[in-house]
């Protein structure tokens, strides 16, 4: 049993199983601390998260960009595509996060801890973004066209209470996590990919992600 272990450790494993568990914990612990802090720091009243909103709606408006609800119109109206965002949105974005994390560790070794360095500061500027500037997200703004797609891809309202509270911020709209994890990976992969249509899909998979949260009305 001892061979085998040293046999996967040598084969496998490019710095051995106490670095992999030691990255485990590190990633885990820094995500639910994340999701807890983030949870806490909650905008307080709700006016300063509205009105933070609207004052996004109001330069985008003044700059005439502000395309967040057409963007969402277009893709209802092909209801695979907005199946699709609202899933990607849930579930794509994470395992395709997961998955190249657990690539570049274990085949890309050398460039695991530059981009983990990188998550971690992105985590912990976001939370200052998230307490400075409180932001509601435009699922929450009816009035401007926007609708909960993911509320109805789920069939349940979003959830903003109970034992989960503690780790939910719906006030958490700027900066968009999905996108900066996206451009993180996104530039790490194109680098380290030889082909030129991996690397140019992966150039464009922040492209994908920012479509993805524009189109669920979650971020601006």
């Amino acid at each position: 049993m001892r061979h085998r272990l040293r046999f996967i450790e040598a084969r496998v494993l490019p710095r051995g199983w106490r670095d992999l568990a030691r990255q485990v914990v590190l990633f885990i612990g820094a995500f639910l601390l994340y999701d807890l802090v983030r949870g806490l720091v909650d905008g307080g009243s709700p006016y300063k998260p509205f009105g933070d909103a609207m004052k996004i709606i109001d330069l985008e408006r003044t700059l005439h960009i502000f395309i967040e609800p057409s963007v969402q119109a277009w893709a209802q109206n092909r209801h695979w595509l907005m199946d699709a965002a609202d899933w990607t949105y849930l579930n794509g974005h994470f395992i395709v996060t997961l998955a190249v994390l657990a690539f570049i560790y274990f085949r890309r070794n050398d460039s695991f801890y530059f981009v983990r360095n990188m998550f971690m500061i992105a985590m912990a500027v976001a939370l200052v973004g998230y307490a400075l500037y409180p932001t509601a997200p435009p699922r929450l703004l009816p009035e401007w066209g926007f609708t909960d797609s993911i509320s109805q891809f789920l069939g349940v309202p979003h959830v903003d209470n109970g034992p989960t509270k503690a780790f939910l911020n719906i006030y958490a709209a700027v900066p968009s996590m999905h996108v900066c994890f996206a451009v993180i990976i996104g530039w790490t992969m194109a680098r380290l990919v030889s082909r030129r249509l991996a690397r140019i899909a992966w150039i464009l998979y922040p492209a994908l992600v920012t479509f993805v949260v524009v189109a669920t009305a979650n971020h601006f």
